[in-house]
């Protein structure tokens, strides 16, 4: 007996309450659509930056990557190429960061593009070029308007666009300014030679057009010109009247409500230790409502106009702060008027912390973005369109936390309320958010790692069907890595239609080749990544597609570990000699690269989680360490081996190794955040997590840095770990390979392990039978029971070799009968058998007897079947069985 898990299954018979599925759905604005309605497409993957795209003609989908390059996914032939490469400058933040197609593209062909102009002129360019017949005509190009820049000091860049629909372009600017030496404040360093630290010469200077969103009407020779109801109008002195909306710190994505005219952007905030009004660091993210041009708040005010102190860089004093009503630029740095408007309340604020007033948006690092607002009159007859819920909603998204939020407006159009969308699914740093003409919505996904191209960087299509429902494709194959020619059966297991899964048919597209039917067989003849692509239609139209990848050129290495010892269980005084041995089809053995590890770990039930995180008997410690570091925002900034924007652990690990007292540093610095250790990038707070789990964290975090001892290829373990332990633990051996890659293909890792498990099998954790499970919870026991004539248990795996005994805890509470224990299934060859005698149990606890079974020599590893069989003619319970006991002597 042991104690059963948290978790029950529960058995629940329903009759009379089932609900029919048809296929016409619910177009009920009031009733939330349910998530199965929704299929989600991967449409490319592996991406080097992507930062906003624009769907053109056809629902191909042009998007820029930020060091330059240019692509194109077209949705007939599935494809992703690169249609250009623009030479930029890509330090900081800069590079190629914007696109947006001409309102009237499908007659003029034009493209807008925002990139930093490669060079040593530091500036910035708005620019036009004509883009035909999937073609970028860089010769084409016409210079719309530049944007003097600075590029010694990180950070801020925006550089988003979008046409309204008067044909006027807005584009987003971020505020340029040296973000890293703040102090805890804002960047308002008003000292001689600290220009570039003072948001007062950008951000709230109205004759500079950096920490804005611009608002112009370009021209058809080049050039453009003011629409009306600017911020200020042309001629203003001191003013520069393509400014729409100002005082902005980084407005990375904002959107226009094409019926209202509001403007909706989010603005990402600052690391802080001032306190607003309610009390909370005013480290807030903002989504802002623009109704009107205005001056929302920054470097003054933030959140609902919380105001900063005006910081003394020279006197490190606080000083009293601006008035929101009449805020004052004072700075020697400005050049615009010292006067500005009013400034602007934000619409949502949140900062690293949990959120009282949105308590939604959870905790974390935190990058707030705006995205469309949804009408359902704009997609008449569209087939993909939202449901009418969704009508005149805003969806809002967040790039380090990974949602996306529908907000709802009273009819004043004040916020009224967000809620989760699309919730089921998590998104890897969604970057740009835009609906199709289809009614579909794609997103760009930015992937884990800062300036990195990312494995999970993608664009997705996400389709909504109100009646007949999408088939949900899925691929399984019987191989991905091989050498040429290597041949592969691919299978549509696992393809659910949740309308009914009949009539569906089946195409797949391999290497150029067409197939039909729920399988396809292909030989790939060249080495390289080939991707494979299953369309799965229903009979009424709705397609669901499914892309893998499969490998060509390398095979991953076989390693294998060889003992003449038992390779299920472990005993006292039992030694395991042992030898690994590594084969690799492309190239000679690099003993360097072989790894071997060895270990105790106290609770066996943690072998499972060890194995399934990669990891080895060393590790089982830093377990829930290594599941709190991926499951909250680390991830945005940090990565185990791979330069981000943070350092990496190995490199936390490897400065503070051994340190006195780094422990509770490191555990205050997760909680508390602060810059200054690796550069002056701050790192985000979070002040609502448990100082335990910050220690876990720290101990993952440095457990990378110690170097494990390395054992040899061959050995002789000895098992005395255990001894004196409770029972129930396990040894682990793994061993591990990384070949150096083959044929265009990058390097890959073999990998086996010999599991020893404490001697006894707990009958109820049986891996295939019919009987049932009885927990009693006040005894912390669970056992199997409703044993009938002709049922079983079944254990995978099990190696009898050195085994001379198995034992049976068994209960005499029914008619009795015999226990049979066989190899394989119920027709194997029999290994033994006992009878258990028929009695009445009174409680769960009494009538409990260990029941020997003699194992034959010579036995190996294979299927544990256990079958129990009446002896009197009785179709009546027979017995309990608690679990098995495996004694090699």
């Amino acid at each position: 007996m042991r104690q059963p898990s948290i978790f029950f299954c529960l058995g629940i018979a329903l009759s009379g309450l089932l609900a029919s599925c048809n296929r016409a759905g619910s177009s009920d604005p009031t009733v939330k659509p349910d998530s199965s309605r929704y299929t989600r497409t991967v449409l490319a993957e592996g991406l080097d930056e992507p930062m906003e795209m624009v769907i053109l003609p056809g629902n191909d989908v042009l998007f820029v990557e930020r060091k330059g390059g240019v692509r194109l996914y077209k949705d007939a032939t599935k494809e992703l190429r690169t249609v250009a490469n623009f030479e930029v400058f890509s330090g900081i933040e800069d590079g190629l960061l914007g696109v947006v197609a001409d309102p009237d593209f499908e007659k003029n062909h034009w493209l807008y593009f925002y990139y930093a102009v490669a060079g040593d002129s530091a500036k910035n360019r708005l620019s036009r070029m004509e883009f035909r017949n999937d073609s970028l005509y860089r010769s084409t190009e016409r210079i719309i308007l530049e944007i003097p820049t600075q590029r010694i000091y990180c950070c801020h860049s925006a550089g988003y666009l979008k046409f309204d629909r008067h044909g006027n372009l807005y584009l987003s600017t971020g505020d340029n300014t040296n973000a890293e030496e703040t102090e805890g404040y804002t960047p308002v360093d008003e000292r001689p030679g600290h220009e570039l630290a003072d948001d007062q010469a950008t951000a709230a200077n109205t004759n500079d057009l950096r920490g804005k969103i611009l608002r112009i009407k370009p021209l058809p020779a080049g050039g453009y010109m003011i629409p009306e109801g600017n911020l200020y109008a042309p001629g203003t002195p001191e003013t520069r009247p393509e400014i729409y909306a100002m005082g902005m710190r980084n407005p990375y994505r904002f959107s226009i409500d094409q019926e209202t005219g509001y403007l909706y952007f989010g603005d990402v905030g600052p690391d802080t230790k001032v306190r607003g009004t309610d009390g909370e660091l005013m480290s807030y993210d903002e989504i802002n409502q623009v109704r009107e041009p205005g001056f929302f708040g920054w470097p003054y005010f933030l959140g609902n106009n919380d105001v900063f102190p005006k910081y003394n860089y020279e006197t490190k004093e606080e000083e009293p702060g601006k008035d929101p009503n009449r805020p004052l630029n004072g700075s020697p740095n400005n050049t615009g008027l010292t006067e500005l408007p009013p400034a602007q309340p934000a619409m949502i604020w949140y900062n690293k912390g949990k959120s009282a007033r949105f308590p939604l948006v959870g905790s974390g690092g935190a990058t707030a973005m705006a995205g469309p607002v949804f009408y359902s009159k704009h997609f008449k007859g569209a087939p993909f369109k939202l449901s009418d819920y969704y009508d005149g909603k805003l969806f809002i998204y967040e790039w380090i936390r990974g949602w996306i939020m529908a907000v709802a407006f009273d009819e004043t159009g004040n916020y009224a309320g967000m809620e989760p969308f699309l919730s089921h699914w998590k998104f890897d740093a969604p970057i740009d958010m835009q609906f199709a003409p289809d009614g579909a919505i794609y997103i760009l996904e930015y992937g884990t790692n800062w300036f990195s191209k990312n494995s999970n960087a993608r664009l997705i299509r996400i389709e909504y069907t109100e009646g007949n429902r999408n088939p949900i494709a899925e691929i399984k194959m019987n191989g991905q890595y091989g050498a040429a020619p290597f041949t592969v059966t691919f299978s549509a297991e696992g393809t659910m239609d949740h309308d009914g899964n009949d009539g569906l048919r089946y195409r797949w597209r391999i290497d150029g080749n067409d197939y039909e039917g729920f399988e396809a067989t292909h030989t790939f003849t060249e080495n390289g990544t080939h991707e494979v692509t299953l369309t799965v239609t229903d009979p009424d139209g709705g397609i669901g597609t499914a892309t893998r990848r499969v490998y060509v050129g390398n095979t991953p290495p076989e390693v294998a570990i060889r003992t003449s010892a038992n390779r299920s269980f472990y005993w006292d005084g039992a030694t395991v000699p042992y030898e690994v041995e590594v084969r690799d089809a492309e190239e000679a053995i690099d003993p360097s690269r072989i790894a071997i590890a060895f270990g105790y770990i106290p609770d066996g039930r943690d072998a499972a989680v060890v194995l399934a995180s990669g990891g080895d008997a060393s590790t089982y410690r830093f377990l829930k360490g290594q599941a709190l570091v991926a499951s909250l925002d680390c991830r945005s900034c940090h990565a185990v081996d791979q330069e981000s924007v943070g350092p990496t652990y190995q490199a936390i690990a490897q400065r503070y190794a051994g340190k006195p007292g780094v422990r509770e540093l490191l555990v205050d610095k997760i909680i508390e955040g602060g810059s200054g250790n690796w550069g002056e990038r701050a790192m985000s707070p979070h002040p609502d997590l448990p100082r335990a789990d910050a220690q876990e964290m720290v101990d993952y975090i440095l457990s990378l840095g110690t170097e494990e001892k390395r054992l040899p290829l061959s050995g002789t373990l000895e098992l005395t770990d255990h001894i004196g332990q409770r029972e129930g633990g396990a040894y682990l051996l793994s061993a591990s390979y990384r070949d150096g890659g083959a044929g265009g293909i990058g390097s890959l890792v073999g990998h086996d392990h010999l599991l020893l498990r404490y001697p006894i099998i707990q009958a109820e954790d049986f891996d295939e039978g019919n009987v049932s499970i009885a927990t009693i919870t006040t005894a912390f026991m669970a056992y199997t029971n409703g044993i009938k004539h002709s049922s079983y248990i079944s254990f995978d795996d099990v190696d009898l070799r050195g085994v001379k005994r198995i034992g049976l805890r068994v209960q005499a509470s029914g008619a009795g009968g015999m226990i049979v224990v066989r190899q394989g299934n119920s027709d194997g060859a029999v290994v033994g058998s006992v009878s258990i005698p028929p009695g009445q149990a009174k409680s769960h606890d009494e009538g409990w007897k260990e029941y020997m079974v003699r194992v034959p020599d010579n036995l190996g590893r294979n299927r544990l079947h256990i079958g129990f069989q009446r002896t009197v003619d009785t179709d009546n319970y027979l017995f309990h069985v608690d679990w098995l006991k495996f004694y090699n002597h």
